[in-house]
């Protein structure tokens, strides 16, 4: 049983549930520890990150739940940092006071500078991510693909995260429409950043949202890229990525049993700042 969740996002960002509520669920669905991961603030504006001015009281709000719950699950401090090169380069240099436990990094913008050259690849409307393929890629998929890698490698060499989010975003909204995951030159590109995250001793998770979602047919990461970090020896974890209370512990049951399938046999917690092994039952 999976007893931990550190991926979750709340009013703060662009959840739509309240703290109190997503730690009430967590301790309803047995959860033994909990981490609140709310988007790091962009310099720009969104509909999708802690807004300018507000990250003192997400932080105010989470370490007071933390003594509010003290006796019933373990509560935990977070970020899910963007890596956007130039805009987001030096966030923790900017806020080096954060006391955060850990930290995700994520791409959910491929490009630099500027929003007027980003392509966001996440969100509801597939049409946004196809609009983007053609508006900065002029639809050469193998050209977004590898912007998309290269600059989650650039990510892991910058700011190294402790865990990487869905390190296979990239896929949702394809869907197979434009590249398939058995191409050699997508594996070739997924092989690559592999190789960088057990470099760095990054961990990886493995992210239900997509499918429970209906916007990806498989999970964050797929099954053949699972097998691939089991031959690594990367350590994994399983998130939800909970964007609403309820969406705690959405499909763990399913994310447990691919992993035993990739060969895995145990997965990591990370309690009192400490990574801990954990058997998969």
């Amino acid at each position: 049983m999976i007893t931990q969740n550190l991926h979750t996002h709340t009013i703060f960002s662009d959840g739509k549930s309240t703290p109190e509520e997503v730690v009430k669920s967590a301790i309803d669905s047995g959860l033994q520890s909990l981490g609140f991961s709310d988007h790091a603030p962009v310099p720009f504006l969104n509909s999708f990150s802690i807004a300018e001015g507000e990250l003192s009281n997400y932080i105010a709000k989470i370490e007071q739940l933390k003594t509010e719950f003290a006796n019933r699950i373990e509560i935990m401090l977070s970020l899910e940092v963007d890596h956007i090169p130039v805009l987001m380069d030096d966030f923790f240099h900017q806020n080096p006071d954060l006391n955060l436990d850990y930290t995700i990094g994520s791409v959910h913008l491929v490009g630099a500078d500027r929003l007027e050259n980003l392509w966001f690849i996440d969100g509801p409307k597939r049409e946004i991510y196809d609009d983007g393929l053609q508006q900065f890629f002029g639809g050469d998929i193998r050209m977004a693909v590898k912007a998309f890698y290269h600059q989650t490698n650039r990510m892991l060499e910058q700011q190294t995260p402790d865990i990487i989010g869905h390190l296979d975003k990239i896929k949702m909204h394809n869907q197979n429409r434009f590249f398939r995951e058995d191409e050699t030159w997508y594996r070739n590109l997924v092989r690559e950043t592999l190789r960088l995250i057990k470099e760095k001793d990054v961990v990886a998770e493995l992210n239900t949202r997509g499918k429970y979602k209906g916007r990806s047919d498989s999970l964050f990461p797929s099954d053949w890229i699972l097998k691939e970090m089991k031959t690594l020896n990367i350590p994994v974890i399983i998130s939800s990525d909970a964007h609403q209370a309820h969406e705690v512990v959405l499909l763990f049951d399913e994310a447990v049993e691919a992993l035993k399938n990739a060969g895995y046999r145990s997965t990591w917690n990370f309690q009192q700042k400490q990574w801990q092994e954990i058997a998969l039952l």
